[in-house]
């Protein structure tokens, strides 16, 4: 994106067009559209099933938004992208996750020089740790076995490999189990050291800096346990690291030989399928690890080869778009009915708010319109009884995508009789809060089933809620890789219309130099002389009196 002329979108012909839509599709209700033809908005890719057709938009409308992607540049930004360009301008990198699951025949190039080589150099050493370690070929320092791996890491190389390592359960070794340590809040790290032991323990840090303050107070932390237990020559066979900061790995204690690397063009939010991913493939092994890399590939090979108009992260980034910018919809819930995904909606949340949470184009001129919206989300039934009241009759307008299987994993089903029949009533949860969402219930309708007439306005679902409906045959790695693949393309699809650049978080960055600084501050115990603003000042020393007080 930073290679080509910045427009500004509202300056296109096809966003005057969409405002006028806008106001003729606010005319008419999703209900009354689905008595159409919408085939159009239900594509196949990757082996799953992207249903756009209770979007409140038309063929029209559809069209329309295809003429704003040309008009922004989406195809020469996606071209951009895979050529490896540095389309991260402001840290001028190149952001070229999807070689990370390339095959070696695909011709991926950052600066010129081929990175085939490099990532599958990296994935088969990763690949012959995994195995000594689920063999029992890689053991403890006092030769147990490892029990308990503890992924310690932030942001993307946390949310990541947690979340996989949910949605994966059904692959999972059951002689492993996987932990995950993120919060510098010492409970978090506490509780997981509660329930391991030092023997059976590896802990994996995941930090390309090996900088990161949270990731390293937490490893520190670790690395005292580990010595006060077993000693200081226990470290190399209980540590592994994710980092490319081979002096400060070295410093720590780490072996080399238990150290993978990644590479500056992979944005963390994007490192899930690097060595970022490592704890995974310890989870599920390397074969089940390789599967989620070839789902994405084969959504990456749809995003990049299929026309705009057919291409499912294309639609489902341009309906972002529309009801963002023209049905002014501030927020969208991601509804996975899925006990397994759990954990999407807090990915996607930093996938998608960390890459398009932007107020300036990559040009450096603030933008005059809305971009990214606000993701949340829990899985479906549970969140039926909790936020779904306001889903339904609230008086906020939202967009929602429900994710569903069309089969319980395998072994979900050899585990007893009526887990299928249980699934059905799964899904037929989901399906019917996609009718309810997006049809809604009349006046009329309410008043039909004989309430009475002073409660019938209680009872009306206004509808005209947007909904996608995602569907996958069953929750395996491969259809896991695909559907992160398609919300990846999708954010970028969204950056590319607002011209912006979804690969720096300079957002995320200044909190972290303030707070170090706060932390110089209560060392010191110099409050009043600090350059903090006044009320920080003020809120410094209340912590201080009262810690002091506390302790005393």
């Amino acid at each position: 994106m930073s290679e080509r002329v910045t427009v500004d979108p509202t300056d296109c012909p096809s966003w005057s067009v969409l405002r006028t839509e806008a106001d003729r599709m606010r005319q008419k209700s999703i209900r009354s559209l689905l008595r159409g033809d919408r085939e159009f908005l239900r594509i196949n890719a990757a082996a799953m099933s992207f249903d756009f057709s209770r979007q409140r938009l038309d063929a029209a409308v559809v069209d329309s938004l295809i003429q704003l992607a040309e008009e922004t540049g989406v195809r020469q930004s996606i071209d951009a992208m895979f050529a490896g360009n540095r389309v991260n301008g402001t840290e001028g990198r190149a952001a070229l996750h999807v070689a990370l699951r390339s095959g070696l025949e695909d011709q991926y190039a950052v600066d010129g020089n081929e990175v085939a080589e490099d990532v599958h150099g990296v994935l088969e050493r990763m690949e012959t740790f995994a195995e000594e370690v689920r063999s029992g070929a890689h053991r403890g320092a006092t030769g147990e076995r490892i029990t308990d791996v503890v992924n310690i890491g932030i942001g993307g190389s946390d949310l990541g490999p947690a979340m996989a390592y949910q949605a994966l359960r059904a692959y999972r070794d059951p002689n492993i189990t996987c932990h995950f340590v993120s919060n510098v809040d010492p409970a978090d790290i506490i509780d997981v050291l509660s329930q391991v032991e030092p023997e059976q323990t590896l802990f994996i840090v995941a930090s390309k800096t090996f900088t990161t303050a949270e990731t390293m107070i937490n490893a520190q932390r670790a690395r005292a346990w580990i010595v006060d237990q077993l000693g200081d020559g226990a470290i190399g066979a209980h540590f592994a690291a994710v980092s490319t900061a081979e002096q400060h790995v070295h410093e720590f204690g780490i072996e080399p030989e238990n150290v993978f690397g990644f590479w500056n063009w992979v944005g963390g939010r994007y490192s899930l399928t690097s060595a970022v991913g490592l704890s995974t493939m310890l989870a599920v092994g390397p074969a089940c690890f390789r599967e989620l890399l070839d789902g994405a590939r084969a959504m990456d090979i749809h995003f990049r080869e299929t026309p705009l108009a057919d291409n499912a992260p294309v639609l489902m980034g341009l309906c972002a778009v529309w009801n963002r910018n023209f049905m002014q919809m501030s927020t969208s819930a991601v509804l996975p009915y899925s006990r397994d995904l759990a954990r999407l909606p807090a990915y996607l949340q930093q996938l998608t708010m960390e890459s398009n949470g932007k107020s300036v184009r990559v040009d450096g001129t603030p933008v005059t319109y809305d971009t990214g919206a606000v993701y949340w989300g829990e899985p479906g039934t549970n969140s039926q009884h909790s936020f779904f009241q306001l889903l339904h009759q609230g008086t906020e307008d939202l967009c929602s995508d429900i994710i569903i299987s069309a089969r319980p994993t395998a072994s979900d089903q050899a585990s007893g009789a009526g887990v299928v029949d249980q699934h059905d009533v799964l899904i037929a949860h989901a399906l019917a809060q996609a009718s309810v969402l997006s049809v809604g219930l009349t006046r009329g309708e309410v008043a039909a089933t004989g309430v009475s007439e002073d409660l019938v306005p209680h009872k009306v679902m206004p509808g005209n809620r947007p909904v996608s409906v995602i569907m996958m045959d069953v929750l395996t790695p491969f259809a896991l890789g695909a559907l992160l693949a398609a919300y990846e393309h999708s954010v970028f699809v969204q950056a590319s219309v607002w011209q912006i650049n979804p690969f720096d978080q300079w957002g995320v960055e200044l909190g972290k130099k303030v707070a170090s600084g706060i932390v110089d501050d209560i060392h010191r115990r110099q409050v009043e002389d600090s350059e903090l603003d006044p009320a920080t000042q003020k809120s410094l020393a209340a912590y201080l009196a009262r810690r002091d007080e506390a302790s005393s």
